[in-house]
């Protein structure tokens, strides 16, 4: 069998490097500067020991900065325990979502006594009370130097680091000065609670309680609804019993049985005091990912990328994404309106376009119900990664890509014009994998059509991640 080669390249190890002037084809705007800030994965092998799926590997920061039509590069492994174990005594020394390291019986046992989780925050980037925050799931978020991209610290959203795990898409609202994310705390009593920060205190880490509920068996939940004045917990059946999770006796993500006769619950909370306002059922699905929601006649409306079942998470094991044929489940738009006194929910398909890893104009856009354009990556054809970045219009449901023969382009991040009148005034920037040349490039492309404006490309791969944020009071190379 022969591996595919976006498999090979962006599924095995990136170099760190530093390059001070990087090619750039095309021409970038010139209102463009600032400095696009990304996580994921930096390697996949660690000794003799291979990571089992993408949501795995040790966790590595990208920065692209851009000035006066120029861009810099640099990346760096992010500076953990987890690194310092694989890099000082090559081995995988942490629990990973679908890794474990080789443990003993008598190891798993003492595990329960002395637990210890990855801090390899590989998954998403935050800036919350002015800290550069790595964030992964497990309460573990690592606090990091944007210039240099060295660690500086630990913090987390929740008291202690075992028993709990949290979001990875915290919401961060500038004009009130909050940031909110949702954690759930595993034990004999489990609890969804949301947590508030008020990020004009410097000195703040972690917040405190805003909203809790309380669950027997807790979902898997990648992230959360926010709209002006809810918050909306999207219960899938993706369910764990909180014990087997507690003693860790296989992978995280393996703990958890599909079981689509809960159906999924949608539980309603007040924003600004954090009371239960209604949980309401509907058929079973799954979502990695929320868009957006808004208030709209007496309803709340929540989007997001939809699956009918959670098998998607099957399909990112590596040995499956190293098969020629690999097929990914497609991820949809899907729109749910939450009635806030009574009735049932009601689900409309906003597109058929694949999609996943969705963005938008989040600063102006999110909780408003005038939101128009996502973005994303999808699949072109029935078999293979993703190979196309998609913008999707939620009035008309028309779709417009980009793709380019043997790339695979990483989560389209939008940066506005300054001064902006129309939502989709403005650029779109991703990370794309060049498979055939084995390495890679930032693509800027018009956000309005999608057509190419420029590339700036590297002499090596960036392996397949997942999610960055641009930052335009970050200073570009000098």
């Amino acid at each position: 069998m022969t591996t595919p080669a976006y498999a090979r390249h962006g599924f095995g190890t990136s170099p760190e490097v530093a390059l001070d002037d990087v090619p750039v084809t095309g021409r970038l705007p010139e209102w463009l500067a600032g400095s696009l800030l990304r996580n994921g994965p930096g390697t996949f092998q660690v000794g003799d020991r291979r990571y089992r799926h993408w949501f795995d590997g040790l966790a590595m920061l990208h920065r692209f900065s851009i000035l006066d039509g120029r861009v810099s590069y640099a990346n760096r492994f992010l500076e953990t325990r987890a690194y310092a174990a694989a890099r000082d005594e090559g081995r995988i020394a942490y629990p990973e979502f679908a890794t474990d390291p080789c443990r003993s019986l008598f190891a798993r046992a003492m595990a329960v006594f002395d637990p210890q989780v990855t801090d390899s925050a590989k998954v998403a980037i935050a800036r919350v009370a002015e800290r550069y925050l790595a964030l992964a799931e497990t309460p573990i978020q690592v606090q990091f130097d944007p210039q240099t991209l060295h660690s500086v610290g630990v913090v987390g959203w929740d008291r202690s680091t075992f028993g709990r795990m949290t979001t990875v898409h915290p919401h961060l609202d500038a004009s009130r000065h909050e940031a909110i994310n949702l954690v759930t705390r595993y034990g004999a009593a489990s609890q969804y609670v949301f947590r508030r920060l008020d990020t004009r205190d410097p000195g703040a880490v972690r917040g405190a309680d805003l909203a809790t509920r309380r669950v027997r068996r807790p979902a898997y939940l990648h992230s959360f609804g926010m709209s002006a004045r809810h918050l909306v917990l999207a219960e899938f059946p993706l369910v764990v019993d909180p014990m087997a999770l507690l003693l860790w006796l296989r992978p995280y993500i393996e703990n958890f049985r599909w079981e689509p006769g809960r159906g999924t619950r949608f539980h309603v909370f007040d924003r600004a005091s954090g009371a239960h306002v209604r949980t309401v059922a509907t058929d079973a699905c799954f979502a990695f990912h929320h868009v957006n929601a808004f208030e709209a006649g007496g309803e709340l409306v929540v989007d997001l990328v939809g699956y009918d079942d959670a098998a998607v998470i099957e399909s990112f094991y590596l040995h499956r994404l190293e098969e020629p044929d690999v097929r990914i489940p497609p991820g949809t738009l899907r729109r749910f309106r939450v009635p806030l006194a009574s009735g049932p929910v009601r689900q409309e398909r906003l597109s058929d376009t694949a999609i996943e890893l969705p963005s938008l104009d989040y600063a102006r856009m999110n909780t408003s119900h005038e939101h128009r354009h996502v973005y994303g990556v999808g699949l072109r054809g029935e078999r293979g990664f993703y190979d196309q970045l998609v913008k999707v219009d939620l009035r008309s449901g028309a779709s417009t890509t980009w793709w380019a023969p043997g790339c695979y382009p990483g989560e389209g991040v939008f940066v506005g014009r300054p001064g902006r009148v129309a939502e989709d005034d403005g650029v779109v920037l991703s990370v794309v994998l060049d498979a055939a040349r084995g390495t890679s490039f930032l693509l800027v492309l018009d956000a309005a059509t999608l057509a190419e404006i420029a590339r700036a490309e590297l002499p090596h791969p960036v392996l397949l991640g997942y999610h960055g944020q641009f930052y335009d009071d970050l200073p570009g190379p000098g």
